[in-house]
């Protein structure tokens, strides 16, 4: 059996159409790890934007959502760690489908390795505004009082703000890449065998000292998932078969 882990599909970013065939993609690859897997692991952004009200959750997505529900309906766990687009849930997620739900990085044992997934973001040194308004967004009261909006203004809202901030932070470069190696050779070097981030849309594998560094990329551009199997981990990319 293989844990499977995947992050930055941003489901809701692009056009309807656009849309409709990233998810038709996903779709494609959730049904066809299904018989192979023992654990799935979401690494943050499965959605561009996610905000919770105590009654109601944006809609559109509910193909992915039904077809994760099979997986624990199956008793296979999927594991949710929120990233910087989709921290905003509340316990949907967990008491209607079934998930363990993250909103801080953390350490697991899997098949005998030591494990540490991190959405990636915060990690830069150099980006200081989003290293200051991370907690701010974060803030349980914050969250309250946005629940006072009416869920049409508040998700459009949140969907021009996460479009103007991708479109200012593309321009910039703030050493993503630097703090996210930084991070990971230092969990390596605690003892972690596997470090799997997301979060810049590339995909990468580096072996740093006794470890690996893994970058899960993305589904907007690249399709690739990881794959961990008696205790080795690869990169692959999606393109109909597992």
């Amino acid at each position: 059996m293989t844990t499977y882990f995947f992050s930055d599909v941003h489901l809701g970013l692009g056009t309807k159409e656009t849309e409709r065939h990233k998810e038709d993609r996903l779709l494609a690859f959730l049904h066809g790890i299904f018989p192979t897997t023992d654990a799935l692991f979401i690494v943050g952004d499965l959605f561009d934007f996610w905000f919770e009200y105590k009654t109601v959750i944006p809609k559109g997505f509910h193909r992915t959502l039904t077809a994760l529900q099979e997986f624990t309906d199956a008793g296979k766990p999927v594991h949710y760690l929120a990233g910087n687009h989709d921290f905003w849930m509340g316990d949907f997620f967990a008491q209607d489908l079934g998930m363990r739900v993250h909103f801080d990085p953390f350490e697991i044992s899997i098949q005998d390795k030591r494990v540490y997934l991190h959405h990636g973001d915060g990690l830069a040194e150099n980006d200081l505004g989003y290293r200051l308004i991370k907690p701010v967004l974060r803030n349980r009261f914050n969250i309250w009082l946005y629940r006072w909006l009416h869920p049409d203004l508040g998700v459009r809202l949140a969907r021009g703000s996460s479009r103007t901030s991708r479109e200012y932070t593309s321009q910039k470069h703030y050493g993503e890449e630097e703090g996210m190696i930084r991070e990971a050779t230092k969990k390596i070097r605690e003892g972690v065998d596997i470090v799997i981030m997301g979060h810049r849309h590339k995909p990468n594998v580096q072996h740093l000292d006794h470890g690996v560094y893994v970058n899960l990329g993305d589904w907007i551009s690249h399709n690739t998932y990881a794959a961990l199997r008696n205790g080795t981990i690869e990169l692959n990319t999606w393109e109909g078969s597992n």
